[in-house]
C-alpha cells in the first residue's frame, strides 16, 4: 500500500545480528528510482531496475516466464511516474522494494505480477478492468484485495473496514494476505520521517493486527522483522537496552554457540548423518523475551543452532545421536513434525547441556521443513494450479485447500460483527489468541479452538447459532460444565437440547473465548424480552443451570401454559383407575408404585428411612390405619420390625415407573461445586425436591440430594454423573437407618 517515508525508524540496524537468508547485497533505491525515471526498457529485455527481482525469482524459479513482471513493471512504472515519497524517491521504489521480498520468500510470478501492480488502482488511474484485461483474473483479483478503501466513502471506518475486505479476499486467496504482510514490512522499514504519534498508531495496528496475521500464515521472516521494528518505535528504552546486550555479546572473545556447533558436526560426521548445522542468532525481540524470562544472559542464550537435513528421518537420527552423545534437556523437546502446528510449521525443538551448564536450544528439521518454516504460506507456490476444472466455482470464491481452520472461523464472525468498531476490536482479540489446540467430536471430526476456548466455544463452532440449544458438555466421556476449559486432544460431545427456543444465559459470555460464540450469544440476548419482563421473571423463580431443562415442579414449570414454548415437564401419574390384584393399591404423587400382594385395596408407601427404588428387593409391613410400608430387605428397620411381630406382606414393584429416592455426594471443597452438582442432575432430567449441604469438615462436604425420577432406570446413570463432576469422590444411596417409630 501508500508509503510515506524511507528513513529508519530507530537509528542503527533493526535487523537480527547475522544472516538469516542467502547474503544479498542491498539494494539502492534511490538509484533504482533514478532509474525507474528513465521509462521502460525496450520490448525485449527486462528493466534494468527489476533485474535484482528477478535474479531472486529464478533463484527459486529456475524457468520461470518473466514477461509478466516486464509488464507489469512497465505499467507499474509510468502509472507512478511523477510520484514521489515523502522521502524524496521516486514512488515506484515501494512497489519493487514490497515485490524483492516476496521473491526472496519464494512467491510465484502472480504473486510478484500482483505485487507490482499492487498500489496502481489505488494511486493512478490504472482500473481493475485493465489489470484483468493485461493480466488476468487472479492478478485482478490480487490487486483487489489489498486495494484500500477510500476514506471519503468510508470515513473513521475506513481502516477496519479495508481490513474486513482484505480477510475475505484472503478467505478466497491466501496470497493477498502476502503482498499486505511484505507491504507493510517495507512501509514499516521507512516510517522514521513521519510524526512520532503516527509511528505510534501505525506501529500498534501492525503489533496487533499484522504481526499476529504473519504468525498464523506462517511467514515467520517477515513476521521477526516486523516485530524487531514495532519494538524499536513502541518501546525504544528497551529496544536500546537490547542492542547494547547483543553488542556486549558479539565483542566478548569466543562464541560458545559456534564450539557447540562444532561439536554437533563431529557428532553427525561420526555418525555418517548428512547435515548442515547453522548458528542462528536471535532476533531482537526474542532476546529481549529470553533477558525476561531468565535475567542475565550468557552466550549461548543469543541464538539457536539450526540442523538441516534431506529426509524426515533424519531429523529423528539427529535427534538420537544429540541426546546419546550430548547431555539432553529433556524437558525442552518438542515434536512439531508428528505434530505440525496450525501455521504449517514442522520442526524437533530439543536443547543439550555445556559442561559450563549453558543450555543450546537446538531446531532440527529438513530443507523443506525450513522453507515453510520461514515463508510460510509464501511458500506453498500457487495453491490454484491445475486441473482448470477446480478452479471455477458458481459463487466465484475459489475453495483454497491450504485454508487453515483459524481463518475460517474469522470469516464466519466476521460476517456477524453489526459495526465497524465490533469487528476492528473483536478482530485485535481474536488475533492475540496466537495458540491453538485440537478437540475431537466423538463421530471423529475435529474443531480447531484457541487456547483457553471452552465447550460453549466449541458448542459454536460445531452448530452455530444452534449452539443456543446447548444443554451441557461431556469431556473426555465425563460430564462437565459449559464453562469447562478445553484442552488439546480432548474429546467433546456436545448435549443438545429439543427446544428450538431456548436460549442462552447471560453467563455464557463469561464462559465464551470465541469472537463467533461472543458475537453469537450478544446478538441472541438482544432480541430477548425487555429487561422489565425478564426481572419480574427472575423474582419467581431462579433459571435454569446454563439453559437445562425446566424442573417439574419449579415456579417455572408452572407458570409453562401448553402455549409458552417450553417443553413438557414430566409429572409422575397421581391416580389409578379401577384397583385390581395386579394395579398398585395407592401411591403419593412423589412415589413409585408399588403392588401389595394379596391385598388389592391396601394403601402403600415408601420408607423415608431407605427410600428403596426399582428394582431394590423389597418387603412391606403394616403399620397404623391399615397403610403399608415398603422397605429395602436390608433395611435395619426390617429385623427391629420383625422382632416387633409386625404383620409382613409381600409386595412387588408395579408397572409406573416413576421414583423418589436420596442420594449422598460426598466431594471435596472447590468454588461452584454445588453449581456444577445441580447443573449435572439437572442435565439428566430429575428434579431436585431437597438439598441439603452439611458444613465442610476437613475440606471434605457431604450433599444430601431427594430426587424425584421420571424413570428409576436412569438412576445408575444419575449417579454416573453425579461422580463425575470434578471434587466429587463418592455418591450412594443413603444407609438405612432404624426408624424413628
Amino acid at each position: 500500500m501508500s508509503a510515506d517515508a524511507t528513513n529508519p525508524a530507530a537509528p542503527g540496524p533493526v535487523s537480527p545480528v547475522g544472516p538469516r537468508r542467502r547474503a544479498r547485497p542491498r539494494i539502492d533505491l534511490r538509484r533504482l528510482g533514478r532509474a525507474a525515471l528513465l521509462g521502460p526498457a525496450a520490448r525485449d529485455r527486462l528493466p534494468d531496475a527489476i533485474g535484482h527481482v528477478a535474479e531472486a525469482h529464478r533463484a527459486h524459479f529456475p524457468e520461470a516466464d518473466l514477461e509478466p513482471l516486464r509488464r507489469a513493471y512497465v505499467l507499474a512504472e509510468s502509472s507512478h511516474r511523477g510520484q514521489m515519497r515523502k522521502s524524496g524517491e521516486p514512488y515506484i521504489t515501494h512497489p519493487l522494494a514490497v515485490t524483492l521480498i516476496l521473491a526472496e520468500l519464494g512467491a510465484e510470478t502472480t504473486t510478484l505480477t500482483a505485487s507490482l501492480l499492487h498500489d496502481t488502482v489505488e494511486d493512478t488511474d490504472v482500473t481493475l478492468d485493465q489489470v484483468r484485461e493485461q493480466f488476468g483474473e487472479e492478478v485482478r483479483y490480487l490487486v483487489d484485495g489489498v486495494t484500500k478503501l477510500e476514506k471519503v466513502d468510508y470515513g473513521a471506518a475506513a481502516e477496519p473496514e479495508t481490513f474486513r475486505k482484505m480477510l475475505v479476499a484472503t478467505g478466497s486467496d491466501v496470497r493477498v494476505m502476502s503482498i499486505k504482510l511484505a507491504d507493510r514490512l517495507h512501509n514499516m522499514r521507512t516510517l522514521g520521517v513521519m510524526r512520532p504519534e503516527k509511528q505510534a498508531r501505525i506501529a500498534k495496528v501492525t503489533r496487533d493486527v499484522l504481526i499476529p496475521l504473519a504468525e498464523r500464515l506462517g511467514v515467520q521472516a517477515l513476521k521477526t522483522e516486523l516485530e524487531d521494528l514495532v519494538f524499536a518505535i513502541l518501546h525504544p528504552e528497551e529496544y536500546a537496552h537490547t542492542r547494547e546486550l547483543i553488542a556486549e555479546n558479539a565483542g566478548r572473545p569466543g562464541d560458545p554457540l559456534t564450539e557447540v556447533a562444532e561439536q554437533v558436526r563431529g557428532v553427525l560426521r561420526e555418525a555418517d548423518v548428512s547435515a548442515e548445522v547453522l548458528v542462528r542468532p536471535r532476533h531482537f525481540v526474542s532476546v529481549h523475551r529470553v533477558s525476561r524470562k531468565r535475567g542475565r544472559l550468557r552466550g549461548c542464550d543469543f541464538g539457536r543452532l539450526l540442523v538441516l537435513v534431506n529426509e524426515d528421518a533424519d531429523c529423528y537420527a539427529v535427534l538420537g545421536e544429540l541426546h546419546t552423545c550430548m547431555t539432553p534437556v529433556v524437558s525442552e523437546f518438542k515434536d512439531f513434525i508428528a505434530v505440525p502446528k496450525f501455521n504449517l510449521y514442522q520442526s524437533l525443538h530439543t536443547a543439550v547441556a555445556r559442561e559450563d551448564g549453558q543450555v543450546v536450544e537446538v531446531l532440527i528439521r529438513t530443507h523443506q521443513m525450513h522453507k515453510a518454516a520461514e515463508a510460510g504460506v509464501v511458500a506453498l507456490g500457487n495453491p490454484y494450479a491445475p486441473p482448470a476444472e477446480e478452479h471455477s466455482a458458481s459463487d466465484g470464491e475459489r475453495a483454497d485447500p491450504t485454508r487453515p481452520g483459524w481463518l475460517s472461523r474469522l470469516l464466519e464472525w466476521q460476517r456477524a460483527a453489526p459495526d465497524p468498531d465490533t469487528f476492528w476490536s473483536t478482530l485485535r482479540e481474536d488475533l492475540a489468541q496466537d495458540r491453538e489446540i485440537t478437540v475431537f467430536r466423538p463421530d471423529g471430526g475435529t474443531l480447531g479452538l484457541p487456547e483457553g476456548a471452552t465447550c460453549v466455544d466449541a458448542a459454536y463452532a460445531q452448530y452455530g447459532e444452534d449452539a443456543h440449544a446447548c444443554i451441557g458438555a461431556r469431556v473426555n466421556g465425563r460430564l462437565a460444565t459449559l464453562s469447562t476449559v478445553l484442552k488439546d486432544g480432548d474429546t467433546v460431545q456436545l448435549l443438545m437440547g429439543q427446544d428450538p427456543a431456548s436460549e442462552p444465559s447471560e453467563e455464557w459470555l463469561d464462559h465464551a473465548h470465541t469472537p463467533a460464540a461472543r458475537i453469537a450469544i450478544q446478538r441472541r440476548l438482544a432480541t430477548r424480552q425487555p429487561a422489565a419482563d425478564r426481572a419480574q421473571d427472575a423474582a419467581g423463580d431462579a433459571a435454569p443451570a446454563a439453559g437445562g431443562p425446566v424442573r417439574a415442579g419449579s415456579a417455572a414449570a408452572e407458570r409453562a401454559g401448553p402455549d409458552s414454548g417450553m417443553p413438557p415437564v414430566p409429572v409422575p401419574a397421581g391416580a389409578v383407575p379401577s384397583a385390581g390384584p395386579d394395579v398398585p393399591a395407592a401411591f403419593g404423587p412423589d412415589t413409585a408404585s408399588v403392588v401389595v400382594v394379596g391385598r388389592p385395596d391396601a394403601a402403600a408407601r415408601l420408607a423415608g428411612c431407605c427410600t428403596p427404588v426399582p428394582p431394590d428387593e423389597i418387603t412391606g409391613f403394616a403399620v397404623r390405619g391399615g397403610m403399608v410400608t415398603v422397605h429395602r430387605v436390608e433395611c435395619a428397620a426390617v429385623a427391629r420390625m420383625r422382632n416387633a411381630g409386625r404383620a409382613e406382606f409381600g409386595v412387588r414393584w408395579g408397572e409406573t415407573a416413576a421414583c423418589r429416592v436420596t442420594l449422598l455426594a460426598e466431594s471435596f471443597g472447590r468454588p461452584h461445586l454445588l453449581a456444577d452438582l445441580t447443573e449435572a442432575i439437572a442435565l439428566e432430567g430429575v428434579e431436585i425436591v431437597s438439598a441439603t449441604v452439611a458444613p465442610p469438615a476437613q475440606q471434605r462436604v457431604r450433599h444430601t440430594y431427594t430426587l424425584q425420577l421420571p424413570d428409576a432406570a436412569g438412576l445408575p446413570a444419575l449417579m454416573r454423573a453425579m461422580r463425575n463432576v470434578p471434587g466429587v469422590y463418592d455418591v450412594s444411596r443413603t444407609q438405612p437407618q432404624p426408624p424413628g417409630v
